[in-house]
């Protein structure tokens, strides 16, 4: 695939979240985009442990579908109705808790109908993948 060009900067992004989903938008920080690529930082706190002391398996997940949006919104613009229609993710190892989550999204598809990114998630003092996804999203015309 040819390398993609982001259409919208870190701070663009950030405030796209901001506007269309403010209830999720202090989970998710931008760390970074480029060509065809973003990092997405989360901060867990309380809200996302499960017994035993560690991250949610269901907050990797909501870390990795957003990221990949967030991509996608990157290099196609301020796209709302974008929508995931496929998803797969493998839970490697235990996120420290306490740390900031590490989503590294690169766009493998980024056509006029369909959308599909992977995600490798690090958790900051661990040693490796805590999680890898791969999502694919539809992008319904208006």
């Amino acid at each position: 695939m040819a390398a993609l060009s982001p259409v919208m900067d870190v701070a663009g992004v950030e405030a796209f979240l901001r506007a269309e989903f403010p209830q999720v938008s202090d989970d998710y920080t931008v760390a970074a985009i480029g060509p065809g690529t973003a990092t997405i930082r989360m901060e867990p706190d309380h809200r996302h442990l499960r017994p035993g002391g560690t991250i949610s398996g269901p907050t990797m997940f909501s870390l990795a579908d957003c990221a990949v949006y967030l991509a996608i919104i990157a290099h196609v613009g301020p796209e709302a109705l974008a929508v995931t229609t496929g998803a797969s993710i493998d839970f490697m190892r235990k996120p420290a808790a306490g740390k900031a989550l590490v989503a590294d999204v690169t766009l493998l598809k980024l056509g006029r109908g369909l959308a599909v990114g992977d995600v490798a998630i690090t958790s900051e003092g661990v040693s490796g993948l805590v999680a890898r996804a791969t999502l694919t999203y539809s992008r319904p015309r208006a």
